[in-house]
């Protein structure tokens, strides 16, 4: 894949995949409600699923998948549900000084989970994946496509966890922490909200 080809490619996915979504949103709220290190686990687990989307899309097993009557709405229902339980947590998380009657940080498995089960991941990839240019070999192309967008997914699930860290330090304050976990916690529906169809 020359540059002429992967320079557009690299925008668009870091555009499209980048933007605000029930993944991105979560890493950020888990980050301002759990702490940077155990946040960090739920950020490994998000890029593991979200690349699952990336290798199902360019394999067609995610099209193999969605054909499955009633496979699609099961699986949104999951992560819909999943995300609504994680802004539950968020919150009522306490300030980050008091952490004896937290529950535990979302794992690697939920990220996983979550990533696999988002569908903005599902969307953003497919759409990416399919406008990107075929140049020569098939698999090689599709090789280097996987390669790139991979590292565009470890690239913005990095970003929106260091998105995070800033507002970590603002909630070692009672009041201004319980206002951030809200906003967070409202963000995070609503960006279920925009992706789940009506």
């Amino acid at each position: 894949m020359t540059w002429d080809a992967t320079g557009p490619l690299l925008v668009t996915a870091l555009a499209v995949m980048g933007s605000p979504g029930p993944s991105t949103v979560s890493l950020v709220a888990a980050v301002a409600a759990f702490g940077t290190r155990p946040a960090l686990r739920y950020a490994v687990g998000l890029v593991a699923g979200t690349t699952a989307v990336l290798v199902g899309v360019a394999t067609g097993v995610t099209g193999v998948l969605l054909t499955v009557p009633g496979a699609g709405p099961v699986l949104l229902a999951v992560s819909a549900a999943y995300v609504l339980w994680l802004a539950y947590r968020i919150a009522t998380a306490p300030p980050l000084t008091d952490r004896r009657t937290t529950a535990p940080p979302p794992t690697l498995g939920a990220g996983a989970l979550l990533g696999a089960g988002n569908p903005k991941a599902w969307v953003a990839i497919a759409a990416v994946y399919a406008g990107s240019p075929r140049a020569g070999d098939p698999t090689t192309d599709a090789v280097g496509t996987i390669a790139l967008l991979t590292g565009v997914i470890v690239v913005v699930h990095a970003a929106w966890l260091a998105a995070g860290i800033p507002f970590a330090a603002l909630l070692r304050r009672p009041r201004l922490s319980r206002v951030v976990h809200l906003t967070l916690a409202a963000a995070l529906v609503a960006s279920v909200a925009l992706v789940v169809p009506t």
